[in-house]
């Protein structure tokens, strides 16, 4: 962790550059990912204005989408590249690549408790699995498995996991949403687009038109009460990723708690810790003692996933 190394995180819509050293970062800036054809050009342009002296030889990034080999293309964004040449490109010495939402696992271990905010009822710190789960431009998961003294990261790709309705409210917006896609996955309402997939669906359900709203537009509109489907669907919204966090808790063994990260709820984080989250979260029948008892807590920090680059092992 002493030498310097380079790191980002890549998402649909910003990226996000800095310098590490010593587990800290430092020099970040965000860069609209609309103003480059490749991620070498908006990379490369960040390191070029480093001073000469914080200009690293390492990296490691993080990308919105799966990392299985050479070729990585991201999910949300029409960008693909090979590891080896864009290291060949940059200069770089070393250069390590790995799922976003394995990178805001990587992040938990060295979040300030000032960082984590509880939803639902304060829980003592518990060991164990680790699961991460974050609504953004789409939505992430993974999970962090401690084993003798360090950490595994299990990256994956549940936000794509079958949307699952539990009540019959729910399900007939998922109705709705299959007519617009074969397969209806989680990600599809839980993401700034699903938010305002779940107002449309709502619409449709209640016989109105909906107004052309951005996902910015259904959270302000839901805060101030003015619309009641906004309203309805943030509630929805939330009671949909409790059940999705309360599945990954029960499969992963989650005893070291669940955590929400993302940019869409961080300024809501009041509203969402009074929402129906906890309580569909717990709402698992024969487990929900077993749940009751696992943390949930909102990371407030605004780039984990840089935090956990810049804690990544850089060698297997």
């Amino acid at each position: 962790m002493t030498a310097l190394r380079v790191i980002g995180d890549i998402g649909g819509t910003y990226a996000r550059f800095a310098v590490a050293e010593r587990g800290k970062y430092s020099e970040l800036q965000h860069l609209s990912v609309s103003k480059y054809a490749a991620l070498k050009d908006a990379l490369g342009e960040y390191l070029a204005a480093l001073p000469r002296d914080l200009r690293p030889t390492r990296g490691a990034l993080a990308v919105a989408g799966p990392v299985s080999g050479d070729e990585v293309k991201l999910t949300n964004l029409n960008w693909s590249f090979s590891i080896t040449a864009l290291k060949a490109d940059l200069g770089m010495s070393s250069l390590v690549v790995v799922n976003d939402f394995a990178a805001t696992a990587m992040s938990v271990p060295y979040l300030p408790e000032a960082d984590c905010y509880p939803i639902g009822p304060p829980q003592s710190k518990t060991s164990g699995p680790v699961g991460v789960i974050g609504p953004g431009t789409g939505l992430g998961v993974s999970a962090l498995v401690p084993d003798a003294g360090r950490w595994i990261l299990l990256p994956g790709e549940g936000g794509h996991s079958t949307l699952p309705p539990a009540t019959q409210a729910e399900s007939l917006i998922v109705e709705v949403l299959r007519t617009h896609w074969p397969h209806v996955s989680a990600e599809r309402a839980l993401s700034g687009a699903g938010l305002v997939n779940l107002y449309q669906a709502l619409c449709s359900i209640e016989g109105k038109r909906p107004d052309p709203l951005s996902p910015a537009d259904v959270t302000d509109r839901a805060m101030r009460g003015s619309d009641p489907t906004c309203v309805k669907a943030f509630e929805v919204f939330c009671s949909m990723l409790g059940t999705v966090a309360g599945d990954l808790a029960l499969t992963i063994g989650a005893t070291g708690g669940i955590y929400i990260a993302g940019g869409i709820l961080l300024r809501f984080k009041e509203a969402f810790a009074s929402s129906p989250f906890r309580d569909r979260f717990e709402d698992k029948g024969r487990f929900q003692d077993y749940l009751r008892r696992i943390p949930t807590l909102l990371i407030l920090e605004e780039s984990p996933a840089l935090l956990g680059l810049a804690n990544l092992p850089l060698e297997p």
